[in-house]
């Protein structure tokens, strides 16, 4: 019988969430929130090296160092960048990562000089009700469609550049982050701080109550997922699973929930590890923590960047279920406390495979999907391929029964 999980500290997720999103994270700007996820390392007493441009490798000391396991997620954000400094003392603007102009407009952000931060808001270009009537309500949506109006007595290109502004300048669109007290939590950047937080909660868990891994495992941050390569480096070479944390899809069409964890079997990517995907599943049954499985046909996760770069690894998607991703984005406690739980199962769970402490190896120890008494089999022989030319049997072999 499995021991029972650890309580999961919600004051710590709460706390760690809501300081990771007061640090403006977009792709290319992070920094900052390598060096305060690294200092909640240090807290734990988890030790951690970076790669040169900042993703963290920690490690949590099993039993045997292999076969290691990898649980990935990623501290970068969306954003956005100035495209070109325009005549009207706006700026133009294009994005960081994949998301719809259709959530930036009206918000408030940062524009990250070379030499200071200054204050702005993004709006379409037509933006006044009083100046253009029914044409506020006609604009397309784009990001040719909006511009950033900056906090400056600025009124064109010179004002601007004057101001220290330049193409190429970051920037950072607030969070606007509200934990209430039902348990909703609503904020940008969800994705993927709230996995994050989730990480090192579990992290937390497993060295308060001095819980022993059987294998080593690797918390891993990376910092470029929004733009597709992710963990496509900073992987340990003996990793041999890896399960990559992210927002769970909670729309129309989904099987997901913002009440539970979210197993993903399949992406855009492909299907995952079946074997460690199932693991997941039944560590979830197991423990009794709320799940959902899911499938995402518009998704990517760090997992495909670390097998397109050629890591031979077992590859999961787990993550919170959230609504309204890459937008204003909404999750409960409840899928962020399950989340924790479940990485705390499994990382002081036995390893899939202890086979895989090799990268190649015989067929001893091979796992095994389909054994032969659980093949379904037809109920009468099948037809010859004489008698299927001949239509024999009606060109098909009938009914099937389970052995």
């Amino acid at each position: 019988m499995n021991r029972p999980l650890p309580a999961i500290d919600h004051d710590y997720l709460d706390e760690t969430l809501l300081q990771l999103l007061a640090i403006p994270s977009p792709v290319g700007l992070t920094d900052a929130a390598v060096r305060y996820t690294a200092s909640r390392f240090e807290a734990l007493q988890i030790p951690y090296e970076l790669t040169r441009r900042g993703a963290i490798r920690a490690t949590l000391r099993g039993r045997e160092s292999q076969p290691a396991r990898a649980v990935v997620a990623h501290l970068d954000t969306l954003g956005a960048m100035v495209r070109n400094l325009k005549d009207n003392g706006r700026l133009g603007i294009v994005p960081i990562g994949h998301w719809s102009a259709r959530f930036a407009e009206g918000s408030r952000l940062t524009i990250f000089t070379d030499h200071g931060q200054v204050r702005g808001t993004c709006l379409p270009l037509k933006s006044s009700g009083h100046a253009f009537g029914d044409e506020v309500d006609q604009l397309p949506v784009g990001w040719e469609h909006v511009e950033v109006r900056v906090d400056l007595p600025v009124s064109d290109r010179a004002g601007l550049e004057a101001a220290g502004m330049n193409v190429g300048d970051w920037i950072a669109f607030d969070p606007q982050p509200e934990i209430l007290p039902n348990g909703y939590i609503n904020s940008r950047y969800l994705d993927d701080k709230a996995a994050v937080a989730a990480l090192l909660t579990a992290c937390k868990a497993i060295r308060d109550h001095r819980l022993e891994l059987p294998v080593d495992a690797h918390p891993l941050l990376t910092i470029t997922e929004e733009v597709g390569s992710g963990a496509s480096a900073a992987l340990h070479g003996e990793i041999a699973e890896m399960v990559s944390l992210d927002i769970g899809i909670a729309a129309p069409g989904q099987n997901t929930s913002e009440h539970a964890a979210t197993i993903c079997v399949q992406d855009m990517t492909g299907p995952f590890d079946y074997h460690l995907t199932h693991k997941l599943i039944g560590l979830a049954r197991d423990y009794d923590i709320p799940h959902r499985r899911d499938v995402f046909r518009f998704y990517r996760s760090d997992s495909a960047a670390a097998v397109e770069a050629g890591n031979d690894i077992r590859a999961a998607l787990v993550g919170f279920g959230g609504d309204a991703s890459h937008g204003q984005e909404r999750t409960h406690r409840d899928a962020l406390d399950a989340l924790a739980r479940l990485l705390v199962a499994y990382m002081t769970s036995e390893p899939v495979a202890r086979r895989d402490v090799r990268s190649m190896g015989s067929l001893d120890g091979f796992t095994e999907q389909l054994r032969p008494e659980d093949m379904v089999v037809p109920s009468t022989p099948l037809p010859t391929p004489d008698e299927f030319l001949e239509g024999g049997n009606g060109g098909h072999a009938g009914g099937s029964e389970r052995l």
